[in-house]
């Protein structure tokens, strides 16, 4: 094994490694989620090297180098306030979803027309139109961090693969016997993963266009799915009010998660794919462990639904979004609830966290979407001016542009 080069993740902290076995080119990455300003790099980079045989001692001031980088990343203070920069008229009917590459330059809108439009964040200019669905187009992603392909699942029970460059389609995946809600790629960009109201998942294969495998289990709707950091886990939640967890590799079912009362709303992994995390129409999330399956901690406060769920990028806070109109930050290992982020005039149907981790966006019914501080609590900005239900709400990878998509058919760039 020989250390060709390193590469610096400012979100969440870490340092890939990129280096030479077999004549192959392989990387690997040491997470130091819990990085802080604080930390002493010199203890720091003496464990990283007794952990990790490439980083030797001609390496060890180049680690140190990186790491205060990281730490002076971690230490601008985020004062960000958002300006409202441009609405695009997406599409002629609502809005699905919305979503950004990596890079945040580019993002996706699907709708109710058929189409998935790419567009240029900067110029608001639309790149491309995806036509070819014969029904809403309702789930949508990028396969970040390249951004080079672009996922669609329809209501016509097919997902396409398109080129992001061109807006060719790959292929087309044929299969499911109901809509498509929810899809993913895996972390490798290999696979796809759609979940159907059909009651299963499938597996694809990017480079084949082939079905690679039809997960069974679930008794109703797969509303929601993910992949871990790694690839080699897939979680599923259904209205059958069960999460599922399966090996990506045997294509087998490793645990059923049973002890919501309601259909599951959304689940999601941490960022070290130890936890996952899942809200349901019961009012409450459960942390479930990803290993052995088992409810380590029900996370309750909510008087109505809840209608997402999210962890930071370091995996050491959850938010929960309801439809009782607040929302909640928990910390992952104590369970303890931080905040009670109240305000919004409506239900709140999605929730995601800055970057950096320090503040958490809303998306309300109210017409609003609401930038909070986490550690406080305190609505720190209310971005106003659609005219209609927002039901998504997204950061771009450096935190400083949001887009915001409503049932008014459009969405909102902020600067």
């Amino acid at each position: 094994m020989r250390l060709k080069r390193f590469l610096l993740r400012y979100y969440p902290p870490g340092i890939i490694l990129e280096y030479e076995r077999g004549g192959y080119l392989r990387t690997k990455s040491i997470d130091l989620l819990d990085l802080t300003p604080e930390t002493n790099t010199d203890e720091l980079v003496s464990e990283i090297r007794q952990s990790e045989p490439l980083i030797t001692e001609s390496r060890a001031e180049q680690v140190k180098e990186l790491v205060l980088r990281l730490q002076q990343k971690q230490s601008q203070q985020d004062h960000h306030r958002f300006c409202f920069c441009k609405e695009l008229k997406a599409h002629i009917l609502p809005l699905t979803n919305i979503a950004f590459d990596k890079s945040g330059s580019r993002f996706i809108t699907g709708s109710y027309d058929r189409t998935c439009r790419v567009w240029d964040t900067a110029s608001g200019a639309e790149l491309h139109t995806l036509e070819g669905h014969r029904n809403v187009v309702y789930a949508i992603a990028f396969n970040n961090p390249y951004g080079d392909k672009i996922a669609t699942g329809s209501f016509d029970k097919t997902c396409k693969l398109w080129c992001a460059e061109t807006g060719k389609c790959f292929h087309t995946f044929c299969g499911h016997r109901a809509e498509i809600v929810c899809l993913a790629f895996n972390p490798q960009s290999t696979l796809v993963a759609t979940g159907s109201m059909d009651a299963t998942a499938k597996l694809w294969d990017v480079e084949s266009g082939e079905e690679v495998a039809t997960l069974t289990g679930h008794t109703v709707d797969v509303l929601s799915l993910c992949f871990n950091t790694v690839g080699n886990h897939l979680v599923t939640g259904s209205f059958d009010y069960t999460v599922a967890i399966w090996d990506v590799a045997s294509k087998r079912r490793v645990h059923t998660l049973i002890g919501h009362m309601g259909e599951i709303s959304n689940v999601q992994f941490n960022w070290d794919c130890s936890l996952i995390a899942s809200g349901s129409t019961d009012k409450t999330c459960k942390l479930w462990d990803a290993v052995s399956g088992k409810c380590v901690a029900t996370l309750v406060g909510h008087t109505k639904e809840v209608l997402d769920v999210c962890f930071d990028l370091s995996g050491q806070l959850i938010a929960t979004a309801s439809a009782d109109g607040s929302a909640k930050i928990f910390n992952a290992a104590t369970h303890q609830c931080l905040a009670t982020l109240k305000g919004h005039g409506g239900e709140i149907s999605k929730i995601c966290f800055s970057p950096q981790g320090s503040r958490v966006l809303t998306a309300s019914s109210d017409k609003t979407a609401r930038l909070w501080d986490v550690q406080s609590g305190a609505c720190l900005q209310i971005l106003e001016g659609h005219t209609d239900e927002i039901f998504s709400c997204t950061f771009n990878y450096e935190g400083d542009t949001i887009i915001t998509g409503s049932k008014d058919n459009t969405c909102r760039i902020w600067y």
